[in-house]
């Protein structure tokens, strides 16, 4: 078996080809200790999925560039490990407190206020806010 975080994530999304992402993540996290090819099609067949699509697709050379490119894209915004978070393109690392988030949360409700304040439609509230954050290199 090749890198388990690799493979925990080349699961992950081969069941959500198949609409199971979430449940795979979270048998993933159930049974961090017991990352193998084995238990990952053995999930996939507690999950019904379609058990030979979830082994083909984990071999899919467009999922692993996928994962891949995700991995790169979230170092380059600086998350280098778990977990890792961003609320309106704001870096956040580590195991954070409820209140950590809550004070994050809070400032960014207030800034969406004023954006509506000025007259910037609903729509387009997300789109200002994260202009100038983290979403890309």
């Amino acid at each position: 078996m090749h890198n388990r975080a690799q493979a925990a994530a080349e699961a992950s999304e081969a069941a959500g080809n198949q609409g199971k992402f979430w449940e795979m993540h979270d048998k993933i996290f159930e049974n961090a200790k017991e990352l193998t090819d084995e238990n990952f099609a053995k999930w996939a067949g507690e999950l019904g999925l379609d058990l030979e699509k979830f082994k083909k697709d984990m071999t899919d050379p467009a999922l692993k560039k996928k994962i891949a490119d995700q991995q790169k894209l979230g170092t380059s915004l600086g998350a280098r490990g778990t977990p890792a978070f961003f609320v309106n393109g704001r870096y956040l690392s580590g195991a954070q407190p409820k209140e950590a988030f809550k004070a994050i949360i809070d400032e960014e409700m207030k800034k969406a206020d004023a954006l509506l304040a000025k007259g910037i439609s609903r729509d387009k509230v997300y789109e200002e806010t994260i202009k100038n954050g983290k979403t890309a290199p």
